[in-house]
């Protein structure tokens, strides 16, 4: 997993990637998860996403992970959030009330660092890493969270119009990632234009035992 390509463009401010605003999907098939309040989300990969400081607001407690710690200082001055910053063996942890983050690479975490999840939220994991660290990145989420039901995002496009990142995932690798843990459910198709101009699928699924 290339984490110094993630950092240079956190350093460099080049995340078009960064949506300026909760995400609609989640805002639409949220419920689909059926949480109660007090759940605890982990979302993989989740920068300084707004999603974070929505999914607070329900009541929810987040955990996460980030390869660049500058994403994770900017995610907590933007909730106007003092943390405290543990420094583990491979990671750090930014943690404040209902909110953990660590920092570093995703496939140092542990289980036991984690803790309980209750649900995940993937909008920007799974079609951040090429093929096929997909395979590896999905078999460790899975064990990481004792396959708690997930919210999952991708995107489907032509790889010979554009190179990823984000990278198009087609709707069969999500079930051979995932239908053997998961009853797989596509919840809706969006059209949309791909770094306005390559024509795109972008896809919401839900993965329930």
């Amino acid at each position: 997993m290339d984490i110094g390509f993630w950092k240079d463009k956190w350093d460099k401010n080049v995340i078009g990637f960064h949506l300026s605003e909760v995400n609609p999907l989640l805002v639409k098939y949220y419920e689909q998860l059926t949480l109660d309040t007090t759940a605890r989300v982990f979302l993989p990969l989740c920068g300084k996403t707004k999603d974070i400081s929505w999914l607070l607001s329900k009541g929810h407690s987040i955990v996460g992970v980030e390869f660049s710690e500058l994403a994770i200082q900017q995610l907590f001055d933007e909730l106007q959030v003092e943390p405290k910053i543990t420094t583990l063996k491979d990671l750090k942890l930014y943690s404040a009330q209902g909110l953990d983050i660590f920092v570093g690479d995703f496939f140092k975490l542990t289980s036991e660092l984690v803790g309980h999840v209750d649900a995940i939220y993937d909008r920007a994991a799974l079609v951040a890493l090429p093929n096929p660290i997909r395979e590896q990145y999905s078999t460790y989420l899975k064990g990481l969270t004792h396959e708690a039901p997930q919210l999952l995002v991708t995107f489907k496009y032509d790889e010979n119009l554009l190179q990823g990142p984000p990278f198009s995932v087609s709707n069969g690798e999500v079930y051979e990632h995932y239908e053997k843990q998961y009853k797989v459910v596509l919840l809706d198709n969006k059209d949309e234009k791909f770094k306005g101009k390559i024509d795109a699928q972008e896809s919401v699924w839900l993965l329930k035992k």
